[in-house]
Order: C-alpha cells, then structure tokens, then sequence
C-alpha cells in the first residue's frame, strides 16, 4: 500500500483488525524485515503497521536532511491517515531512535513501545565522523560499502553457517536502496538526542528486547535501557545476532505476543 504523507509517498502493510501494532524498521533495511511477524501478529487478533521510513523500501528517498523528528512526524501522519489514535510502536535498531522521539513528542498515540535491539544514547563525535564519512561515500560510490560492513554485523555467528538463505535474501534488501535515502538516514542517526537522562520520565508499558550474540548494539545497551525505564519488561533472546526478529523469530514471537497481552488495549 501507499499514502501521501507530509509531502512524500509512503509504502507500508496494513494486515489484520484490531488493536494496532506499528513496527519501525532499521537502518538500512525496510518493512520486509517484519514478514516473520505479520502472520503471527494477526492471527493473535492484532492489526500490524508496517511502513516503509522516508528513503527507505517503497518509500520516496528525497534529498535531506532528514532526522528522527521528520520520521516520527512521518508516522504520526500515517497513523491519522489510517485512522489510528493509539497505536503499540516497536522499533528495532534505527527504528527504536524513531521510537524515542515519539515518546516524547508524542505520548498520547502510544499504548506501549516496545525497543528491540537498540539504545537510548547518542553518537560520540568519533561516530559522529564515521557516519558522516559512510554517508559521503554512499552517495559517491553507492551502497556496496555500506552493505559490505552490515553484512559482517548483523547475524549471530551460528545464522551465518546455518541460514545463508536469510543472509542473502537480506543483503539483496540491502543493496536494493537509494543511495540518498541510505545517506539521509546515517546523518539522521548521527544527530540523534541522547535520551538516556529522560528515561525515568517515561510512563509508557515498555518492552526491551535484545539478543544475545548482538554485535551491532551489544546486550549490555539492551539491559541498561531497560534499567532506566519506570515500567519495563526485559527480553533477552539467545541464538540470536541483531537481526532478532529474523533469527529467532519464534522466541521473538513469543516475546513480544506475551507482552502485548498484559496490556488493555481497545
């Protein structure tokens, strides 16, 4: 499906009935990464957003800047366009900075958030550099480098001798994107806030999920995220690198079905 959303056109799934479930995406993938889920989601009685974030997957990749304020605001207007007034939104990685902005800017469109292999900290100025440098070699060279790095960091050791599938079907998502959008998205991730002195303020049920053999954002980020945050629930899944969701899908599942029935949604 797409919408007309704050001036671009925005692709997403929109499955099922019920109370909403949005899931954000991570850099430099799209709304593909949530097929493990969709199925599981709706047949639980659920109704599943997956969009597609500006420059990314069917989305339009206009030139920048873009921020997590933009992608925020982005789908905020998706949800008003789909008649969403509140809304569980997870986000994995890149999505969960996404997700960090709308809990503070947008409190009252979330039921609950649910963090999945990511962290509340900004980028150091050393980072910062990085990003900045990946960025200008995305639009100079495309996105080969860029991929080149992903590919070493976002399986578990065992998914790469056991699932080379996956990791093909996911480097092929990879190297499908605009070279802005991926560009748009670093610099985006790379003036992040830092929200960890905000988290004790958060009155949201949340979820934090991590994975255990994470190299992309170590466990450690996952656990100390979830320490900081008033009204949690910590999900560690084992086997699994930062692609959770794909590796261990029915951990992940189970996970995050288990939290979302706790809540009273309607």
């Amino acid at each position: 499906m797409k919408s007309r959303i704050n001036g671009i056109t925005m692709g997403f799934d929109d499955s099922g009935s019920g109370p909403a479930v949005c899931l954000i995406h991570g850099f430099p993938l799209d709304r593909r990464m949530w097929q493990p889920q969709v199925s599981s989601l709706v047949s639980a009685g659920y109704r599943v957003i997956a969009p597609d974030l500006r420059g990314f997957g069917e989305s339009d990749a206009p030139d920048g800047p873009y921020s997590m304020e933009l992608f925020a605001d982005d789908l905020v207007g998706l949800l008003n366009s789909l008649g969403i007034g509140r809304a569980v939104v997870g986000g994995m990685s890149m999505g969960g900075y996404v997700l960090l902005n709308m809990v503070e800017r947008y409190p009252e469109r979330l039921a609950a958030a649910c963090f999945i292999v990511t962290r509340s900290g900004a980028d150091d100025e050393a980072g910062k550099e990085k990003r900045l440098m990946l960025a200008r070699d995305l639009l100079e060279f495309g996105p080969n480098g860029v991929v080149e790095i992903f590919d070493k960091t976002l399986f578990a050791a065992e998914t790469v001798l056991v699932r080379p599938d996956l990791l093909e079907e996911v480097h092929g998502w990879m190297m499908e994107k605009d070279p802005r959008g991926l560009a748009g998205g670093l610099l985006a991730i790379s003036e992040r806030k830092d929200y960890t002195p905000l988290l004790a303020g958060f009155s949201l049920p949340t979820l934090v999920i991590g994975a255990e053999q994470d190299q992309a954002i170590p466990v450690e980020n996952a656990r100390a995220l979830a320490a900081r945050l008033p009204w949690h629930n910590l999900c560690v899944i084992p086997r699994a690198g930062h692609l959770v969701n794909l590796e261990q899908p029915k951990a992940f599942n189970n996970c995050l079905l288990d939290f979302l029935h706790t809540l009273s949604l309607n």
